[in-house]
C-alpha cells in the first residue's frame, strides 16, 4: 500500500509505508521447524577452506583436520542395521572415531564457521541432516513432543547443536536424554556451548562442565579445544553512533521491506511472542529500524533480546537505530552476570548489523 506520508520535520514522501513487528505474531508450523533446521544464511557459504586458522594457535589448524576427517567418516549408511554393525563392530571398515566432537573455544575463534563447515561437508543429503542452537532443538521438543522429535530426528546422520546451553538444569536433562536416544540410534553429534552462570571469569565454556553436565553422553564426544583470542580482551565492540529518530524513519519509509517500531513497544511485544517464533517475525523484513533504543530494563527482557539479534544475525538483516547506542544496552551488573557472554554476543551482532544498515540513511 502506497501512500504520500508526513515524516516530523520534514517534507512528505510518497513511499510503501513500513511494516511493524509490534503488528506481527507469526504461527510456525512444527515441519517448518524441522526443514529449516540447517545452517543460518550467514553461514550458507562456508566451508573448512574457508576457514582461516591463527598461524598462532595450531588448535585451530588441527580442529580443521579433525572436523574434515570425521565429516568424511560419516559418509557410510546410516548407522541402524547392518550399518550399526559395520560402526560398532569388531571390525569396522575403516576408524570411525568418536560419535560426537564438542568444540571448545571461546568467543570469536570460529566455531560456528567450524560447526557449519561439518554440516556442509558431511556427505549427506540436507534432509539427513540437521543444524540448529540449543533454543531451536529445545522448541522443537516442545512443538512435537519428545518421543515424536526423537522419531523425526532418528533418521539423520549428524545433528549440529551451536551454543549448546546449561542455564536450565530441566532443559539440559530433556536434551541430554534426547541426544541419548538418538546416538543409540546413530546419529552422529557436534555441538558448542555457552558459559555457565557462575563461570564469570571464563571466556570459553570448558570441556570438562560440559561432558559433566550431559553425564551418560560424555563417552560419545571428543573435546577439541580450539585456542585463540578471548573476547574479554576486545572490550565492547564501538557501536556506530545512533541517528534521529527522523533519519530512522525516513529510511524506515524508503527501503521496501523495512519494519519500524519504537524499541520499548518491540520489548514488550517480544514478551507475547514465544522465542521459537522470532525467525519467522523477520520474515520478510529487509532490515529493522528502530526509534528511541533505551537500556534493556531487566534481565528477561534482555534473553529474548539476545534471541531476536541472533535470528536477525543470522538472517543478515540490518539494524538502524536512534537513542542510545547498541554498545549501552545492557548494564554493568548484566555484563558482569552468569549471561554476560550472551550479552556480549548480542552487542557485538546487533553493533555488525548496525554497521550493515549505514547505507540506509541518505546522505
Amino acid at each position: 500500500m502506497s501512500s504520500s506520508t508526513a515524516v516530523p520535520g520534514q517534507s512528505p514522501i510518497a513511499e510503501t509505508a513500513p511494516q511493524s513487528l509490534c503488528a506481527l505474531e507469526p504461527r510456525v508450523p512444527a515441519d517448518r521447524l524441522v526443514a529449516e533446521m540447517v545452517p543460518p544464511p550467514r553461514f550458507d557459504s562456508v566451508r573448512f577452506d574457508t576457514y582461516v586458522p591463527d598461524p598462532n594457535q595450531p588448535s585451530q589448524t588441527e580442529a580443521v583436520q579433525v572436523l574434515s576427517s570425521f565429516a568424511a567418516g560419516l559418509g557410510g549408511a546410516h548407522a541402524t542395521g547392518s550399518a550399526r554393525r559395520r560402526w560398532f563392530g569388531k571390525k569396522p571398515a575403516a576408524p570411525t572415531g568418536p560419535r560426537g566432537v564438542y568444540l571448545d573455544g571461546g568467543y570469536g575463534v570460529g566455531k560456528t564457521h567450524l560447526l557449519a563447515s561439518l554440516w556442509h561437508a558431511t556427505p549427506a543429503a540436507p534432509s539427513l541432516k540437521a543444524f540448529g542452537t540449543f533454543v531451536e532443538l529445545t522448541n522443537l521438543v516442545g512443538a512435537l513432543g519428545f518421543q515424536q522429535t526423537v522419531q523425526t530426528l532418528s533418521g539423520h546422520r549428524l545433528l549440529c547443536i551451536d551454543e549448546f546451553e546449561l542455564d536450565d538444569p530441566g532443559d539440559t536433562v530433556l536434551v541430554s536424554s534426547l541426544l541419548g536416544r538418538l546416538v543409540e540410534a546413530g546419529v552422529a553429534l557436534a555441538a558448542t556451548s555457552n558459559t555457565l552462570p557462575g563461570k564469570l571469569g571464563e571466556g570459553r565454556f570448558a570441556a570438562a562442565d560440559f561432558l559433566r553436565e550431559i553425564q551418560g553422553l560424555s563417552s560419545h564426544f571428543r573435546p577439541l579445544r580450539i585456542d585463540g583470542e578471548d573476547y574479554r580482551h576486545r572490550g565492547l565492540p564501538e557501536a556506530p553512533p545512533p541517528y534521529s529518530d527522523g533519519q530512522v524513519t525516513r529510511a524506515a519509509y524508503a527501503t521496501a521491506g523495512a519494519s519500524l517500531d519504537d524499541f520499548p513497544a518491540l520489548l514488550g511485544h517480544l514478551a507475547k511472542v514465544h522465542p521459537s517464533r522470532y525467525g519467522a517475525l523477520t520474515d520478510g523484513i529487509t532490515a529493522v529500524c528502530l526509534t528511541d533504543v533505551q537500556p534493556v530494563p531487566d534481565q528477561s527482557t534482555a534473553l529474548r533480546l539476545v534471541v531476536l539479534a541472533d535470528r536477525l544475525y543470522d538472517r543478515e538483516v540490518p539494524v538502524l537505530a536512534s537513542g542510545l547506542p547498541f554498545d549501552r544496552l545492557f548494564s554493568d551488573e548484566m555484563l558482569n552476570g552468569g549471561y554476560r557472554k550472551k550479552y556480549f554476543r548480542a552487542i557485538s551482532r546487533l553493533t555488525a548489523l548496525a554497521r550493515d544498515a549505514k547505507g540506509l540513511v541518505g546522505q
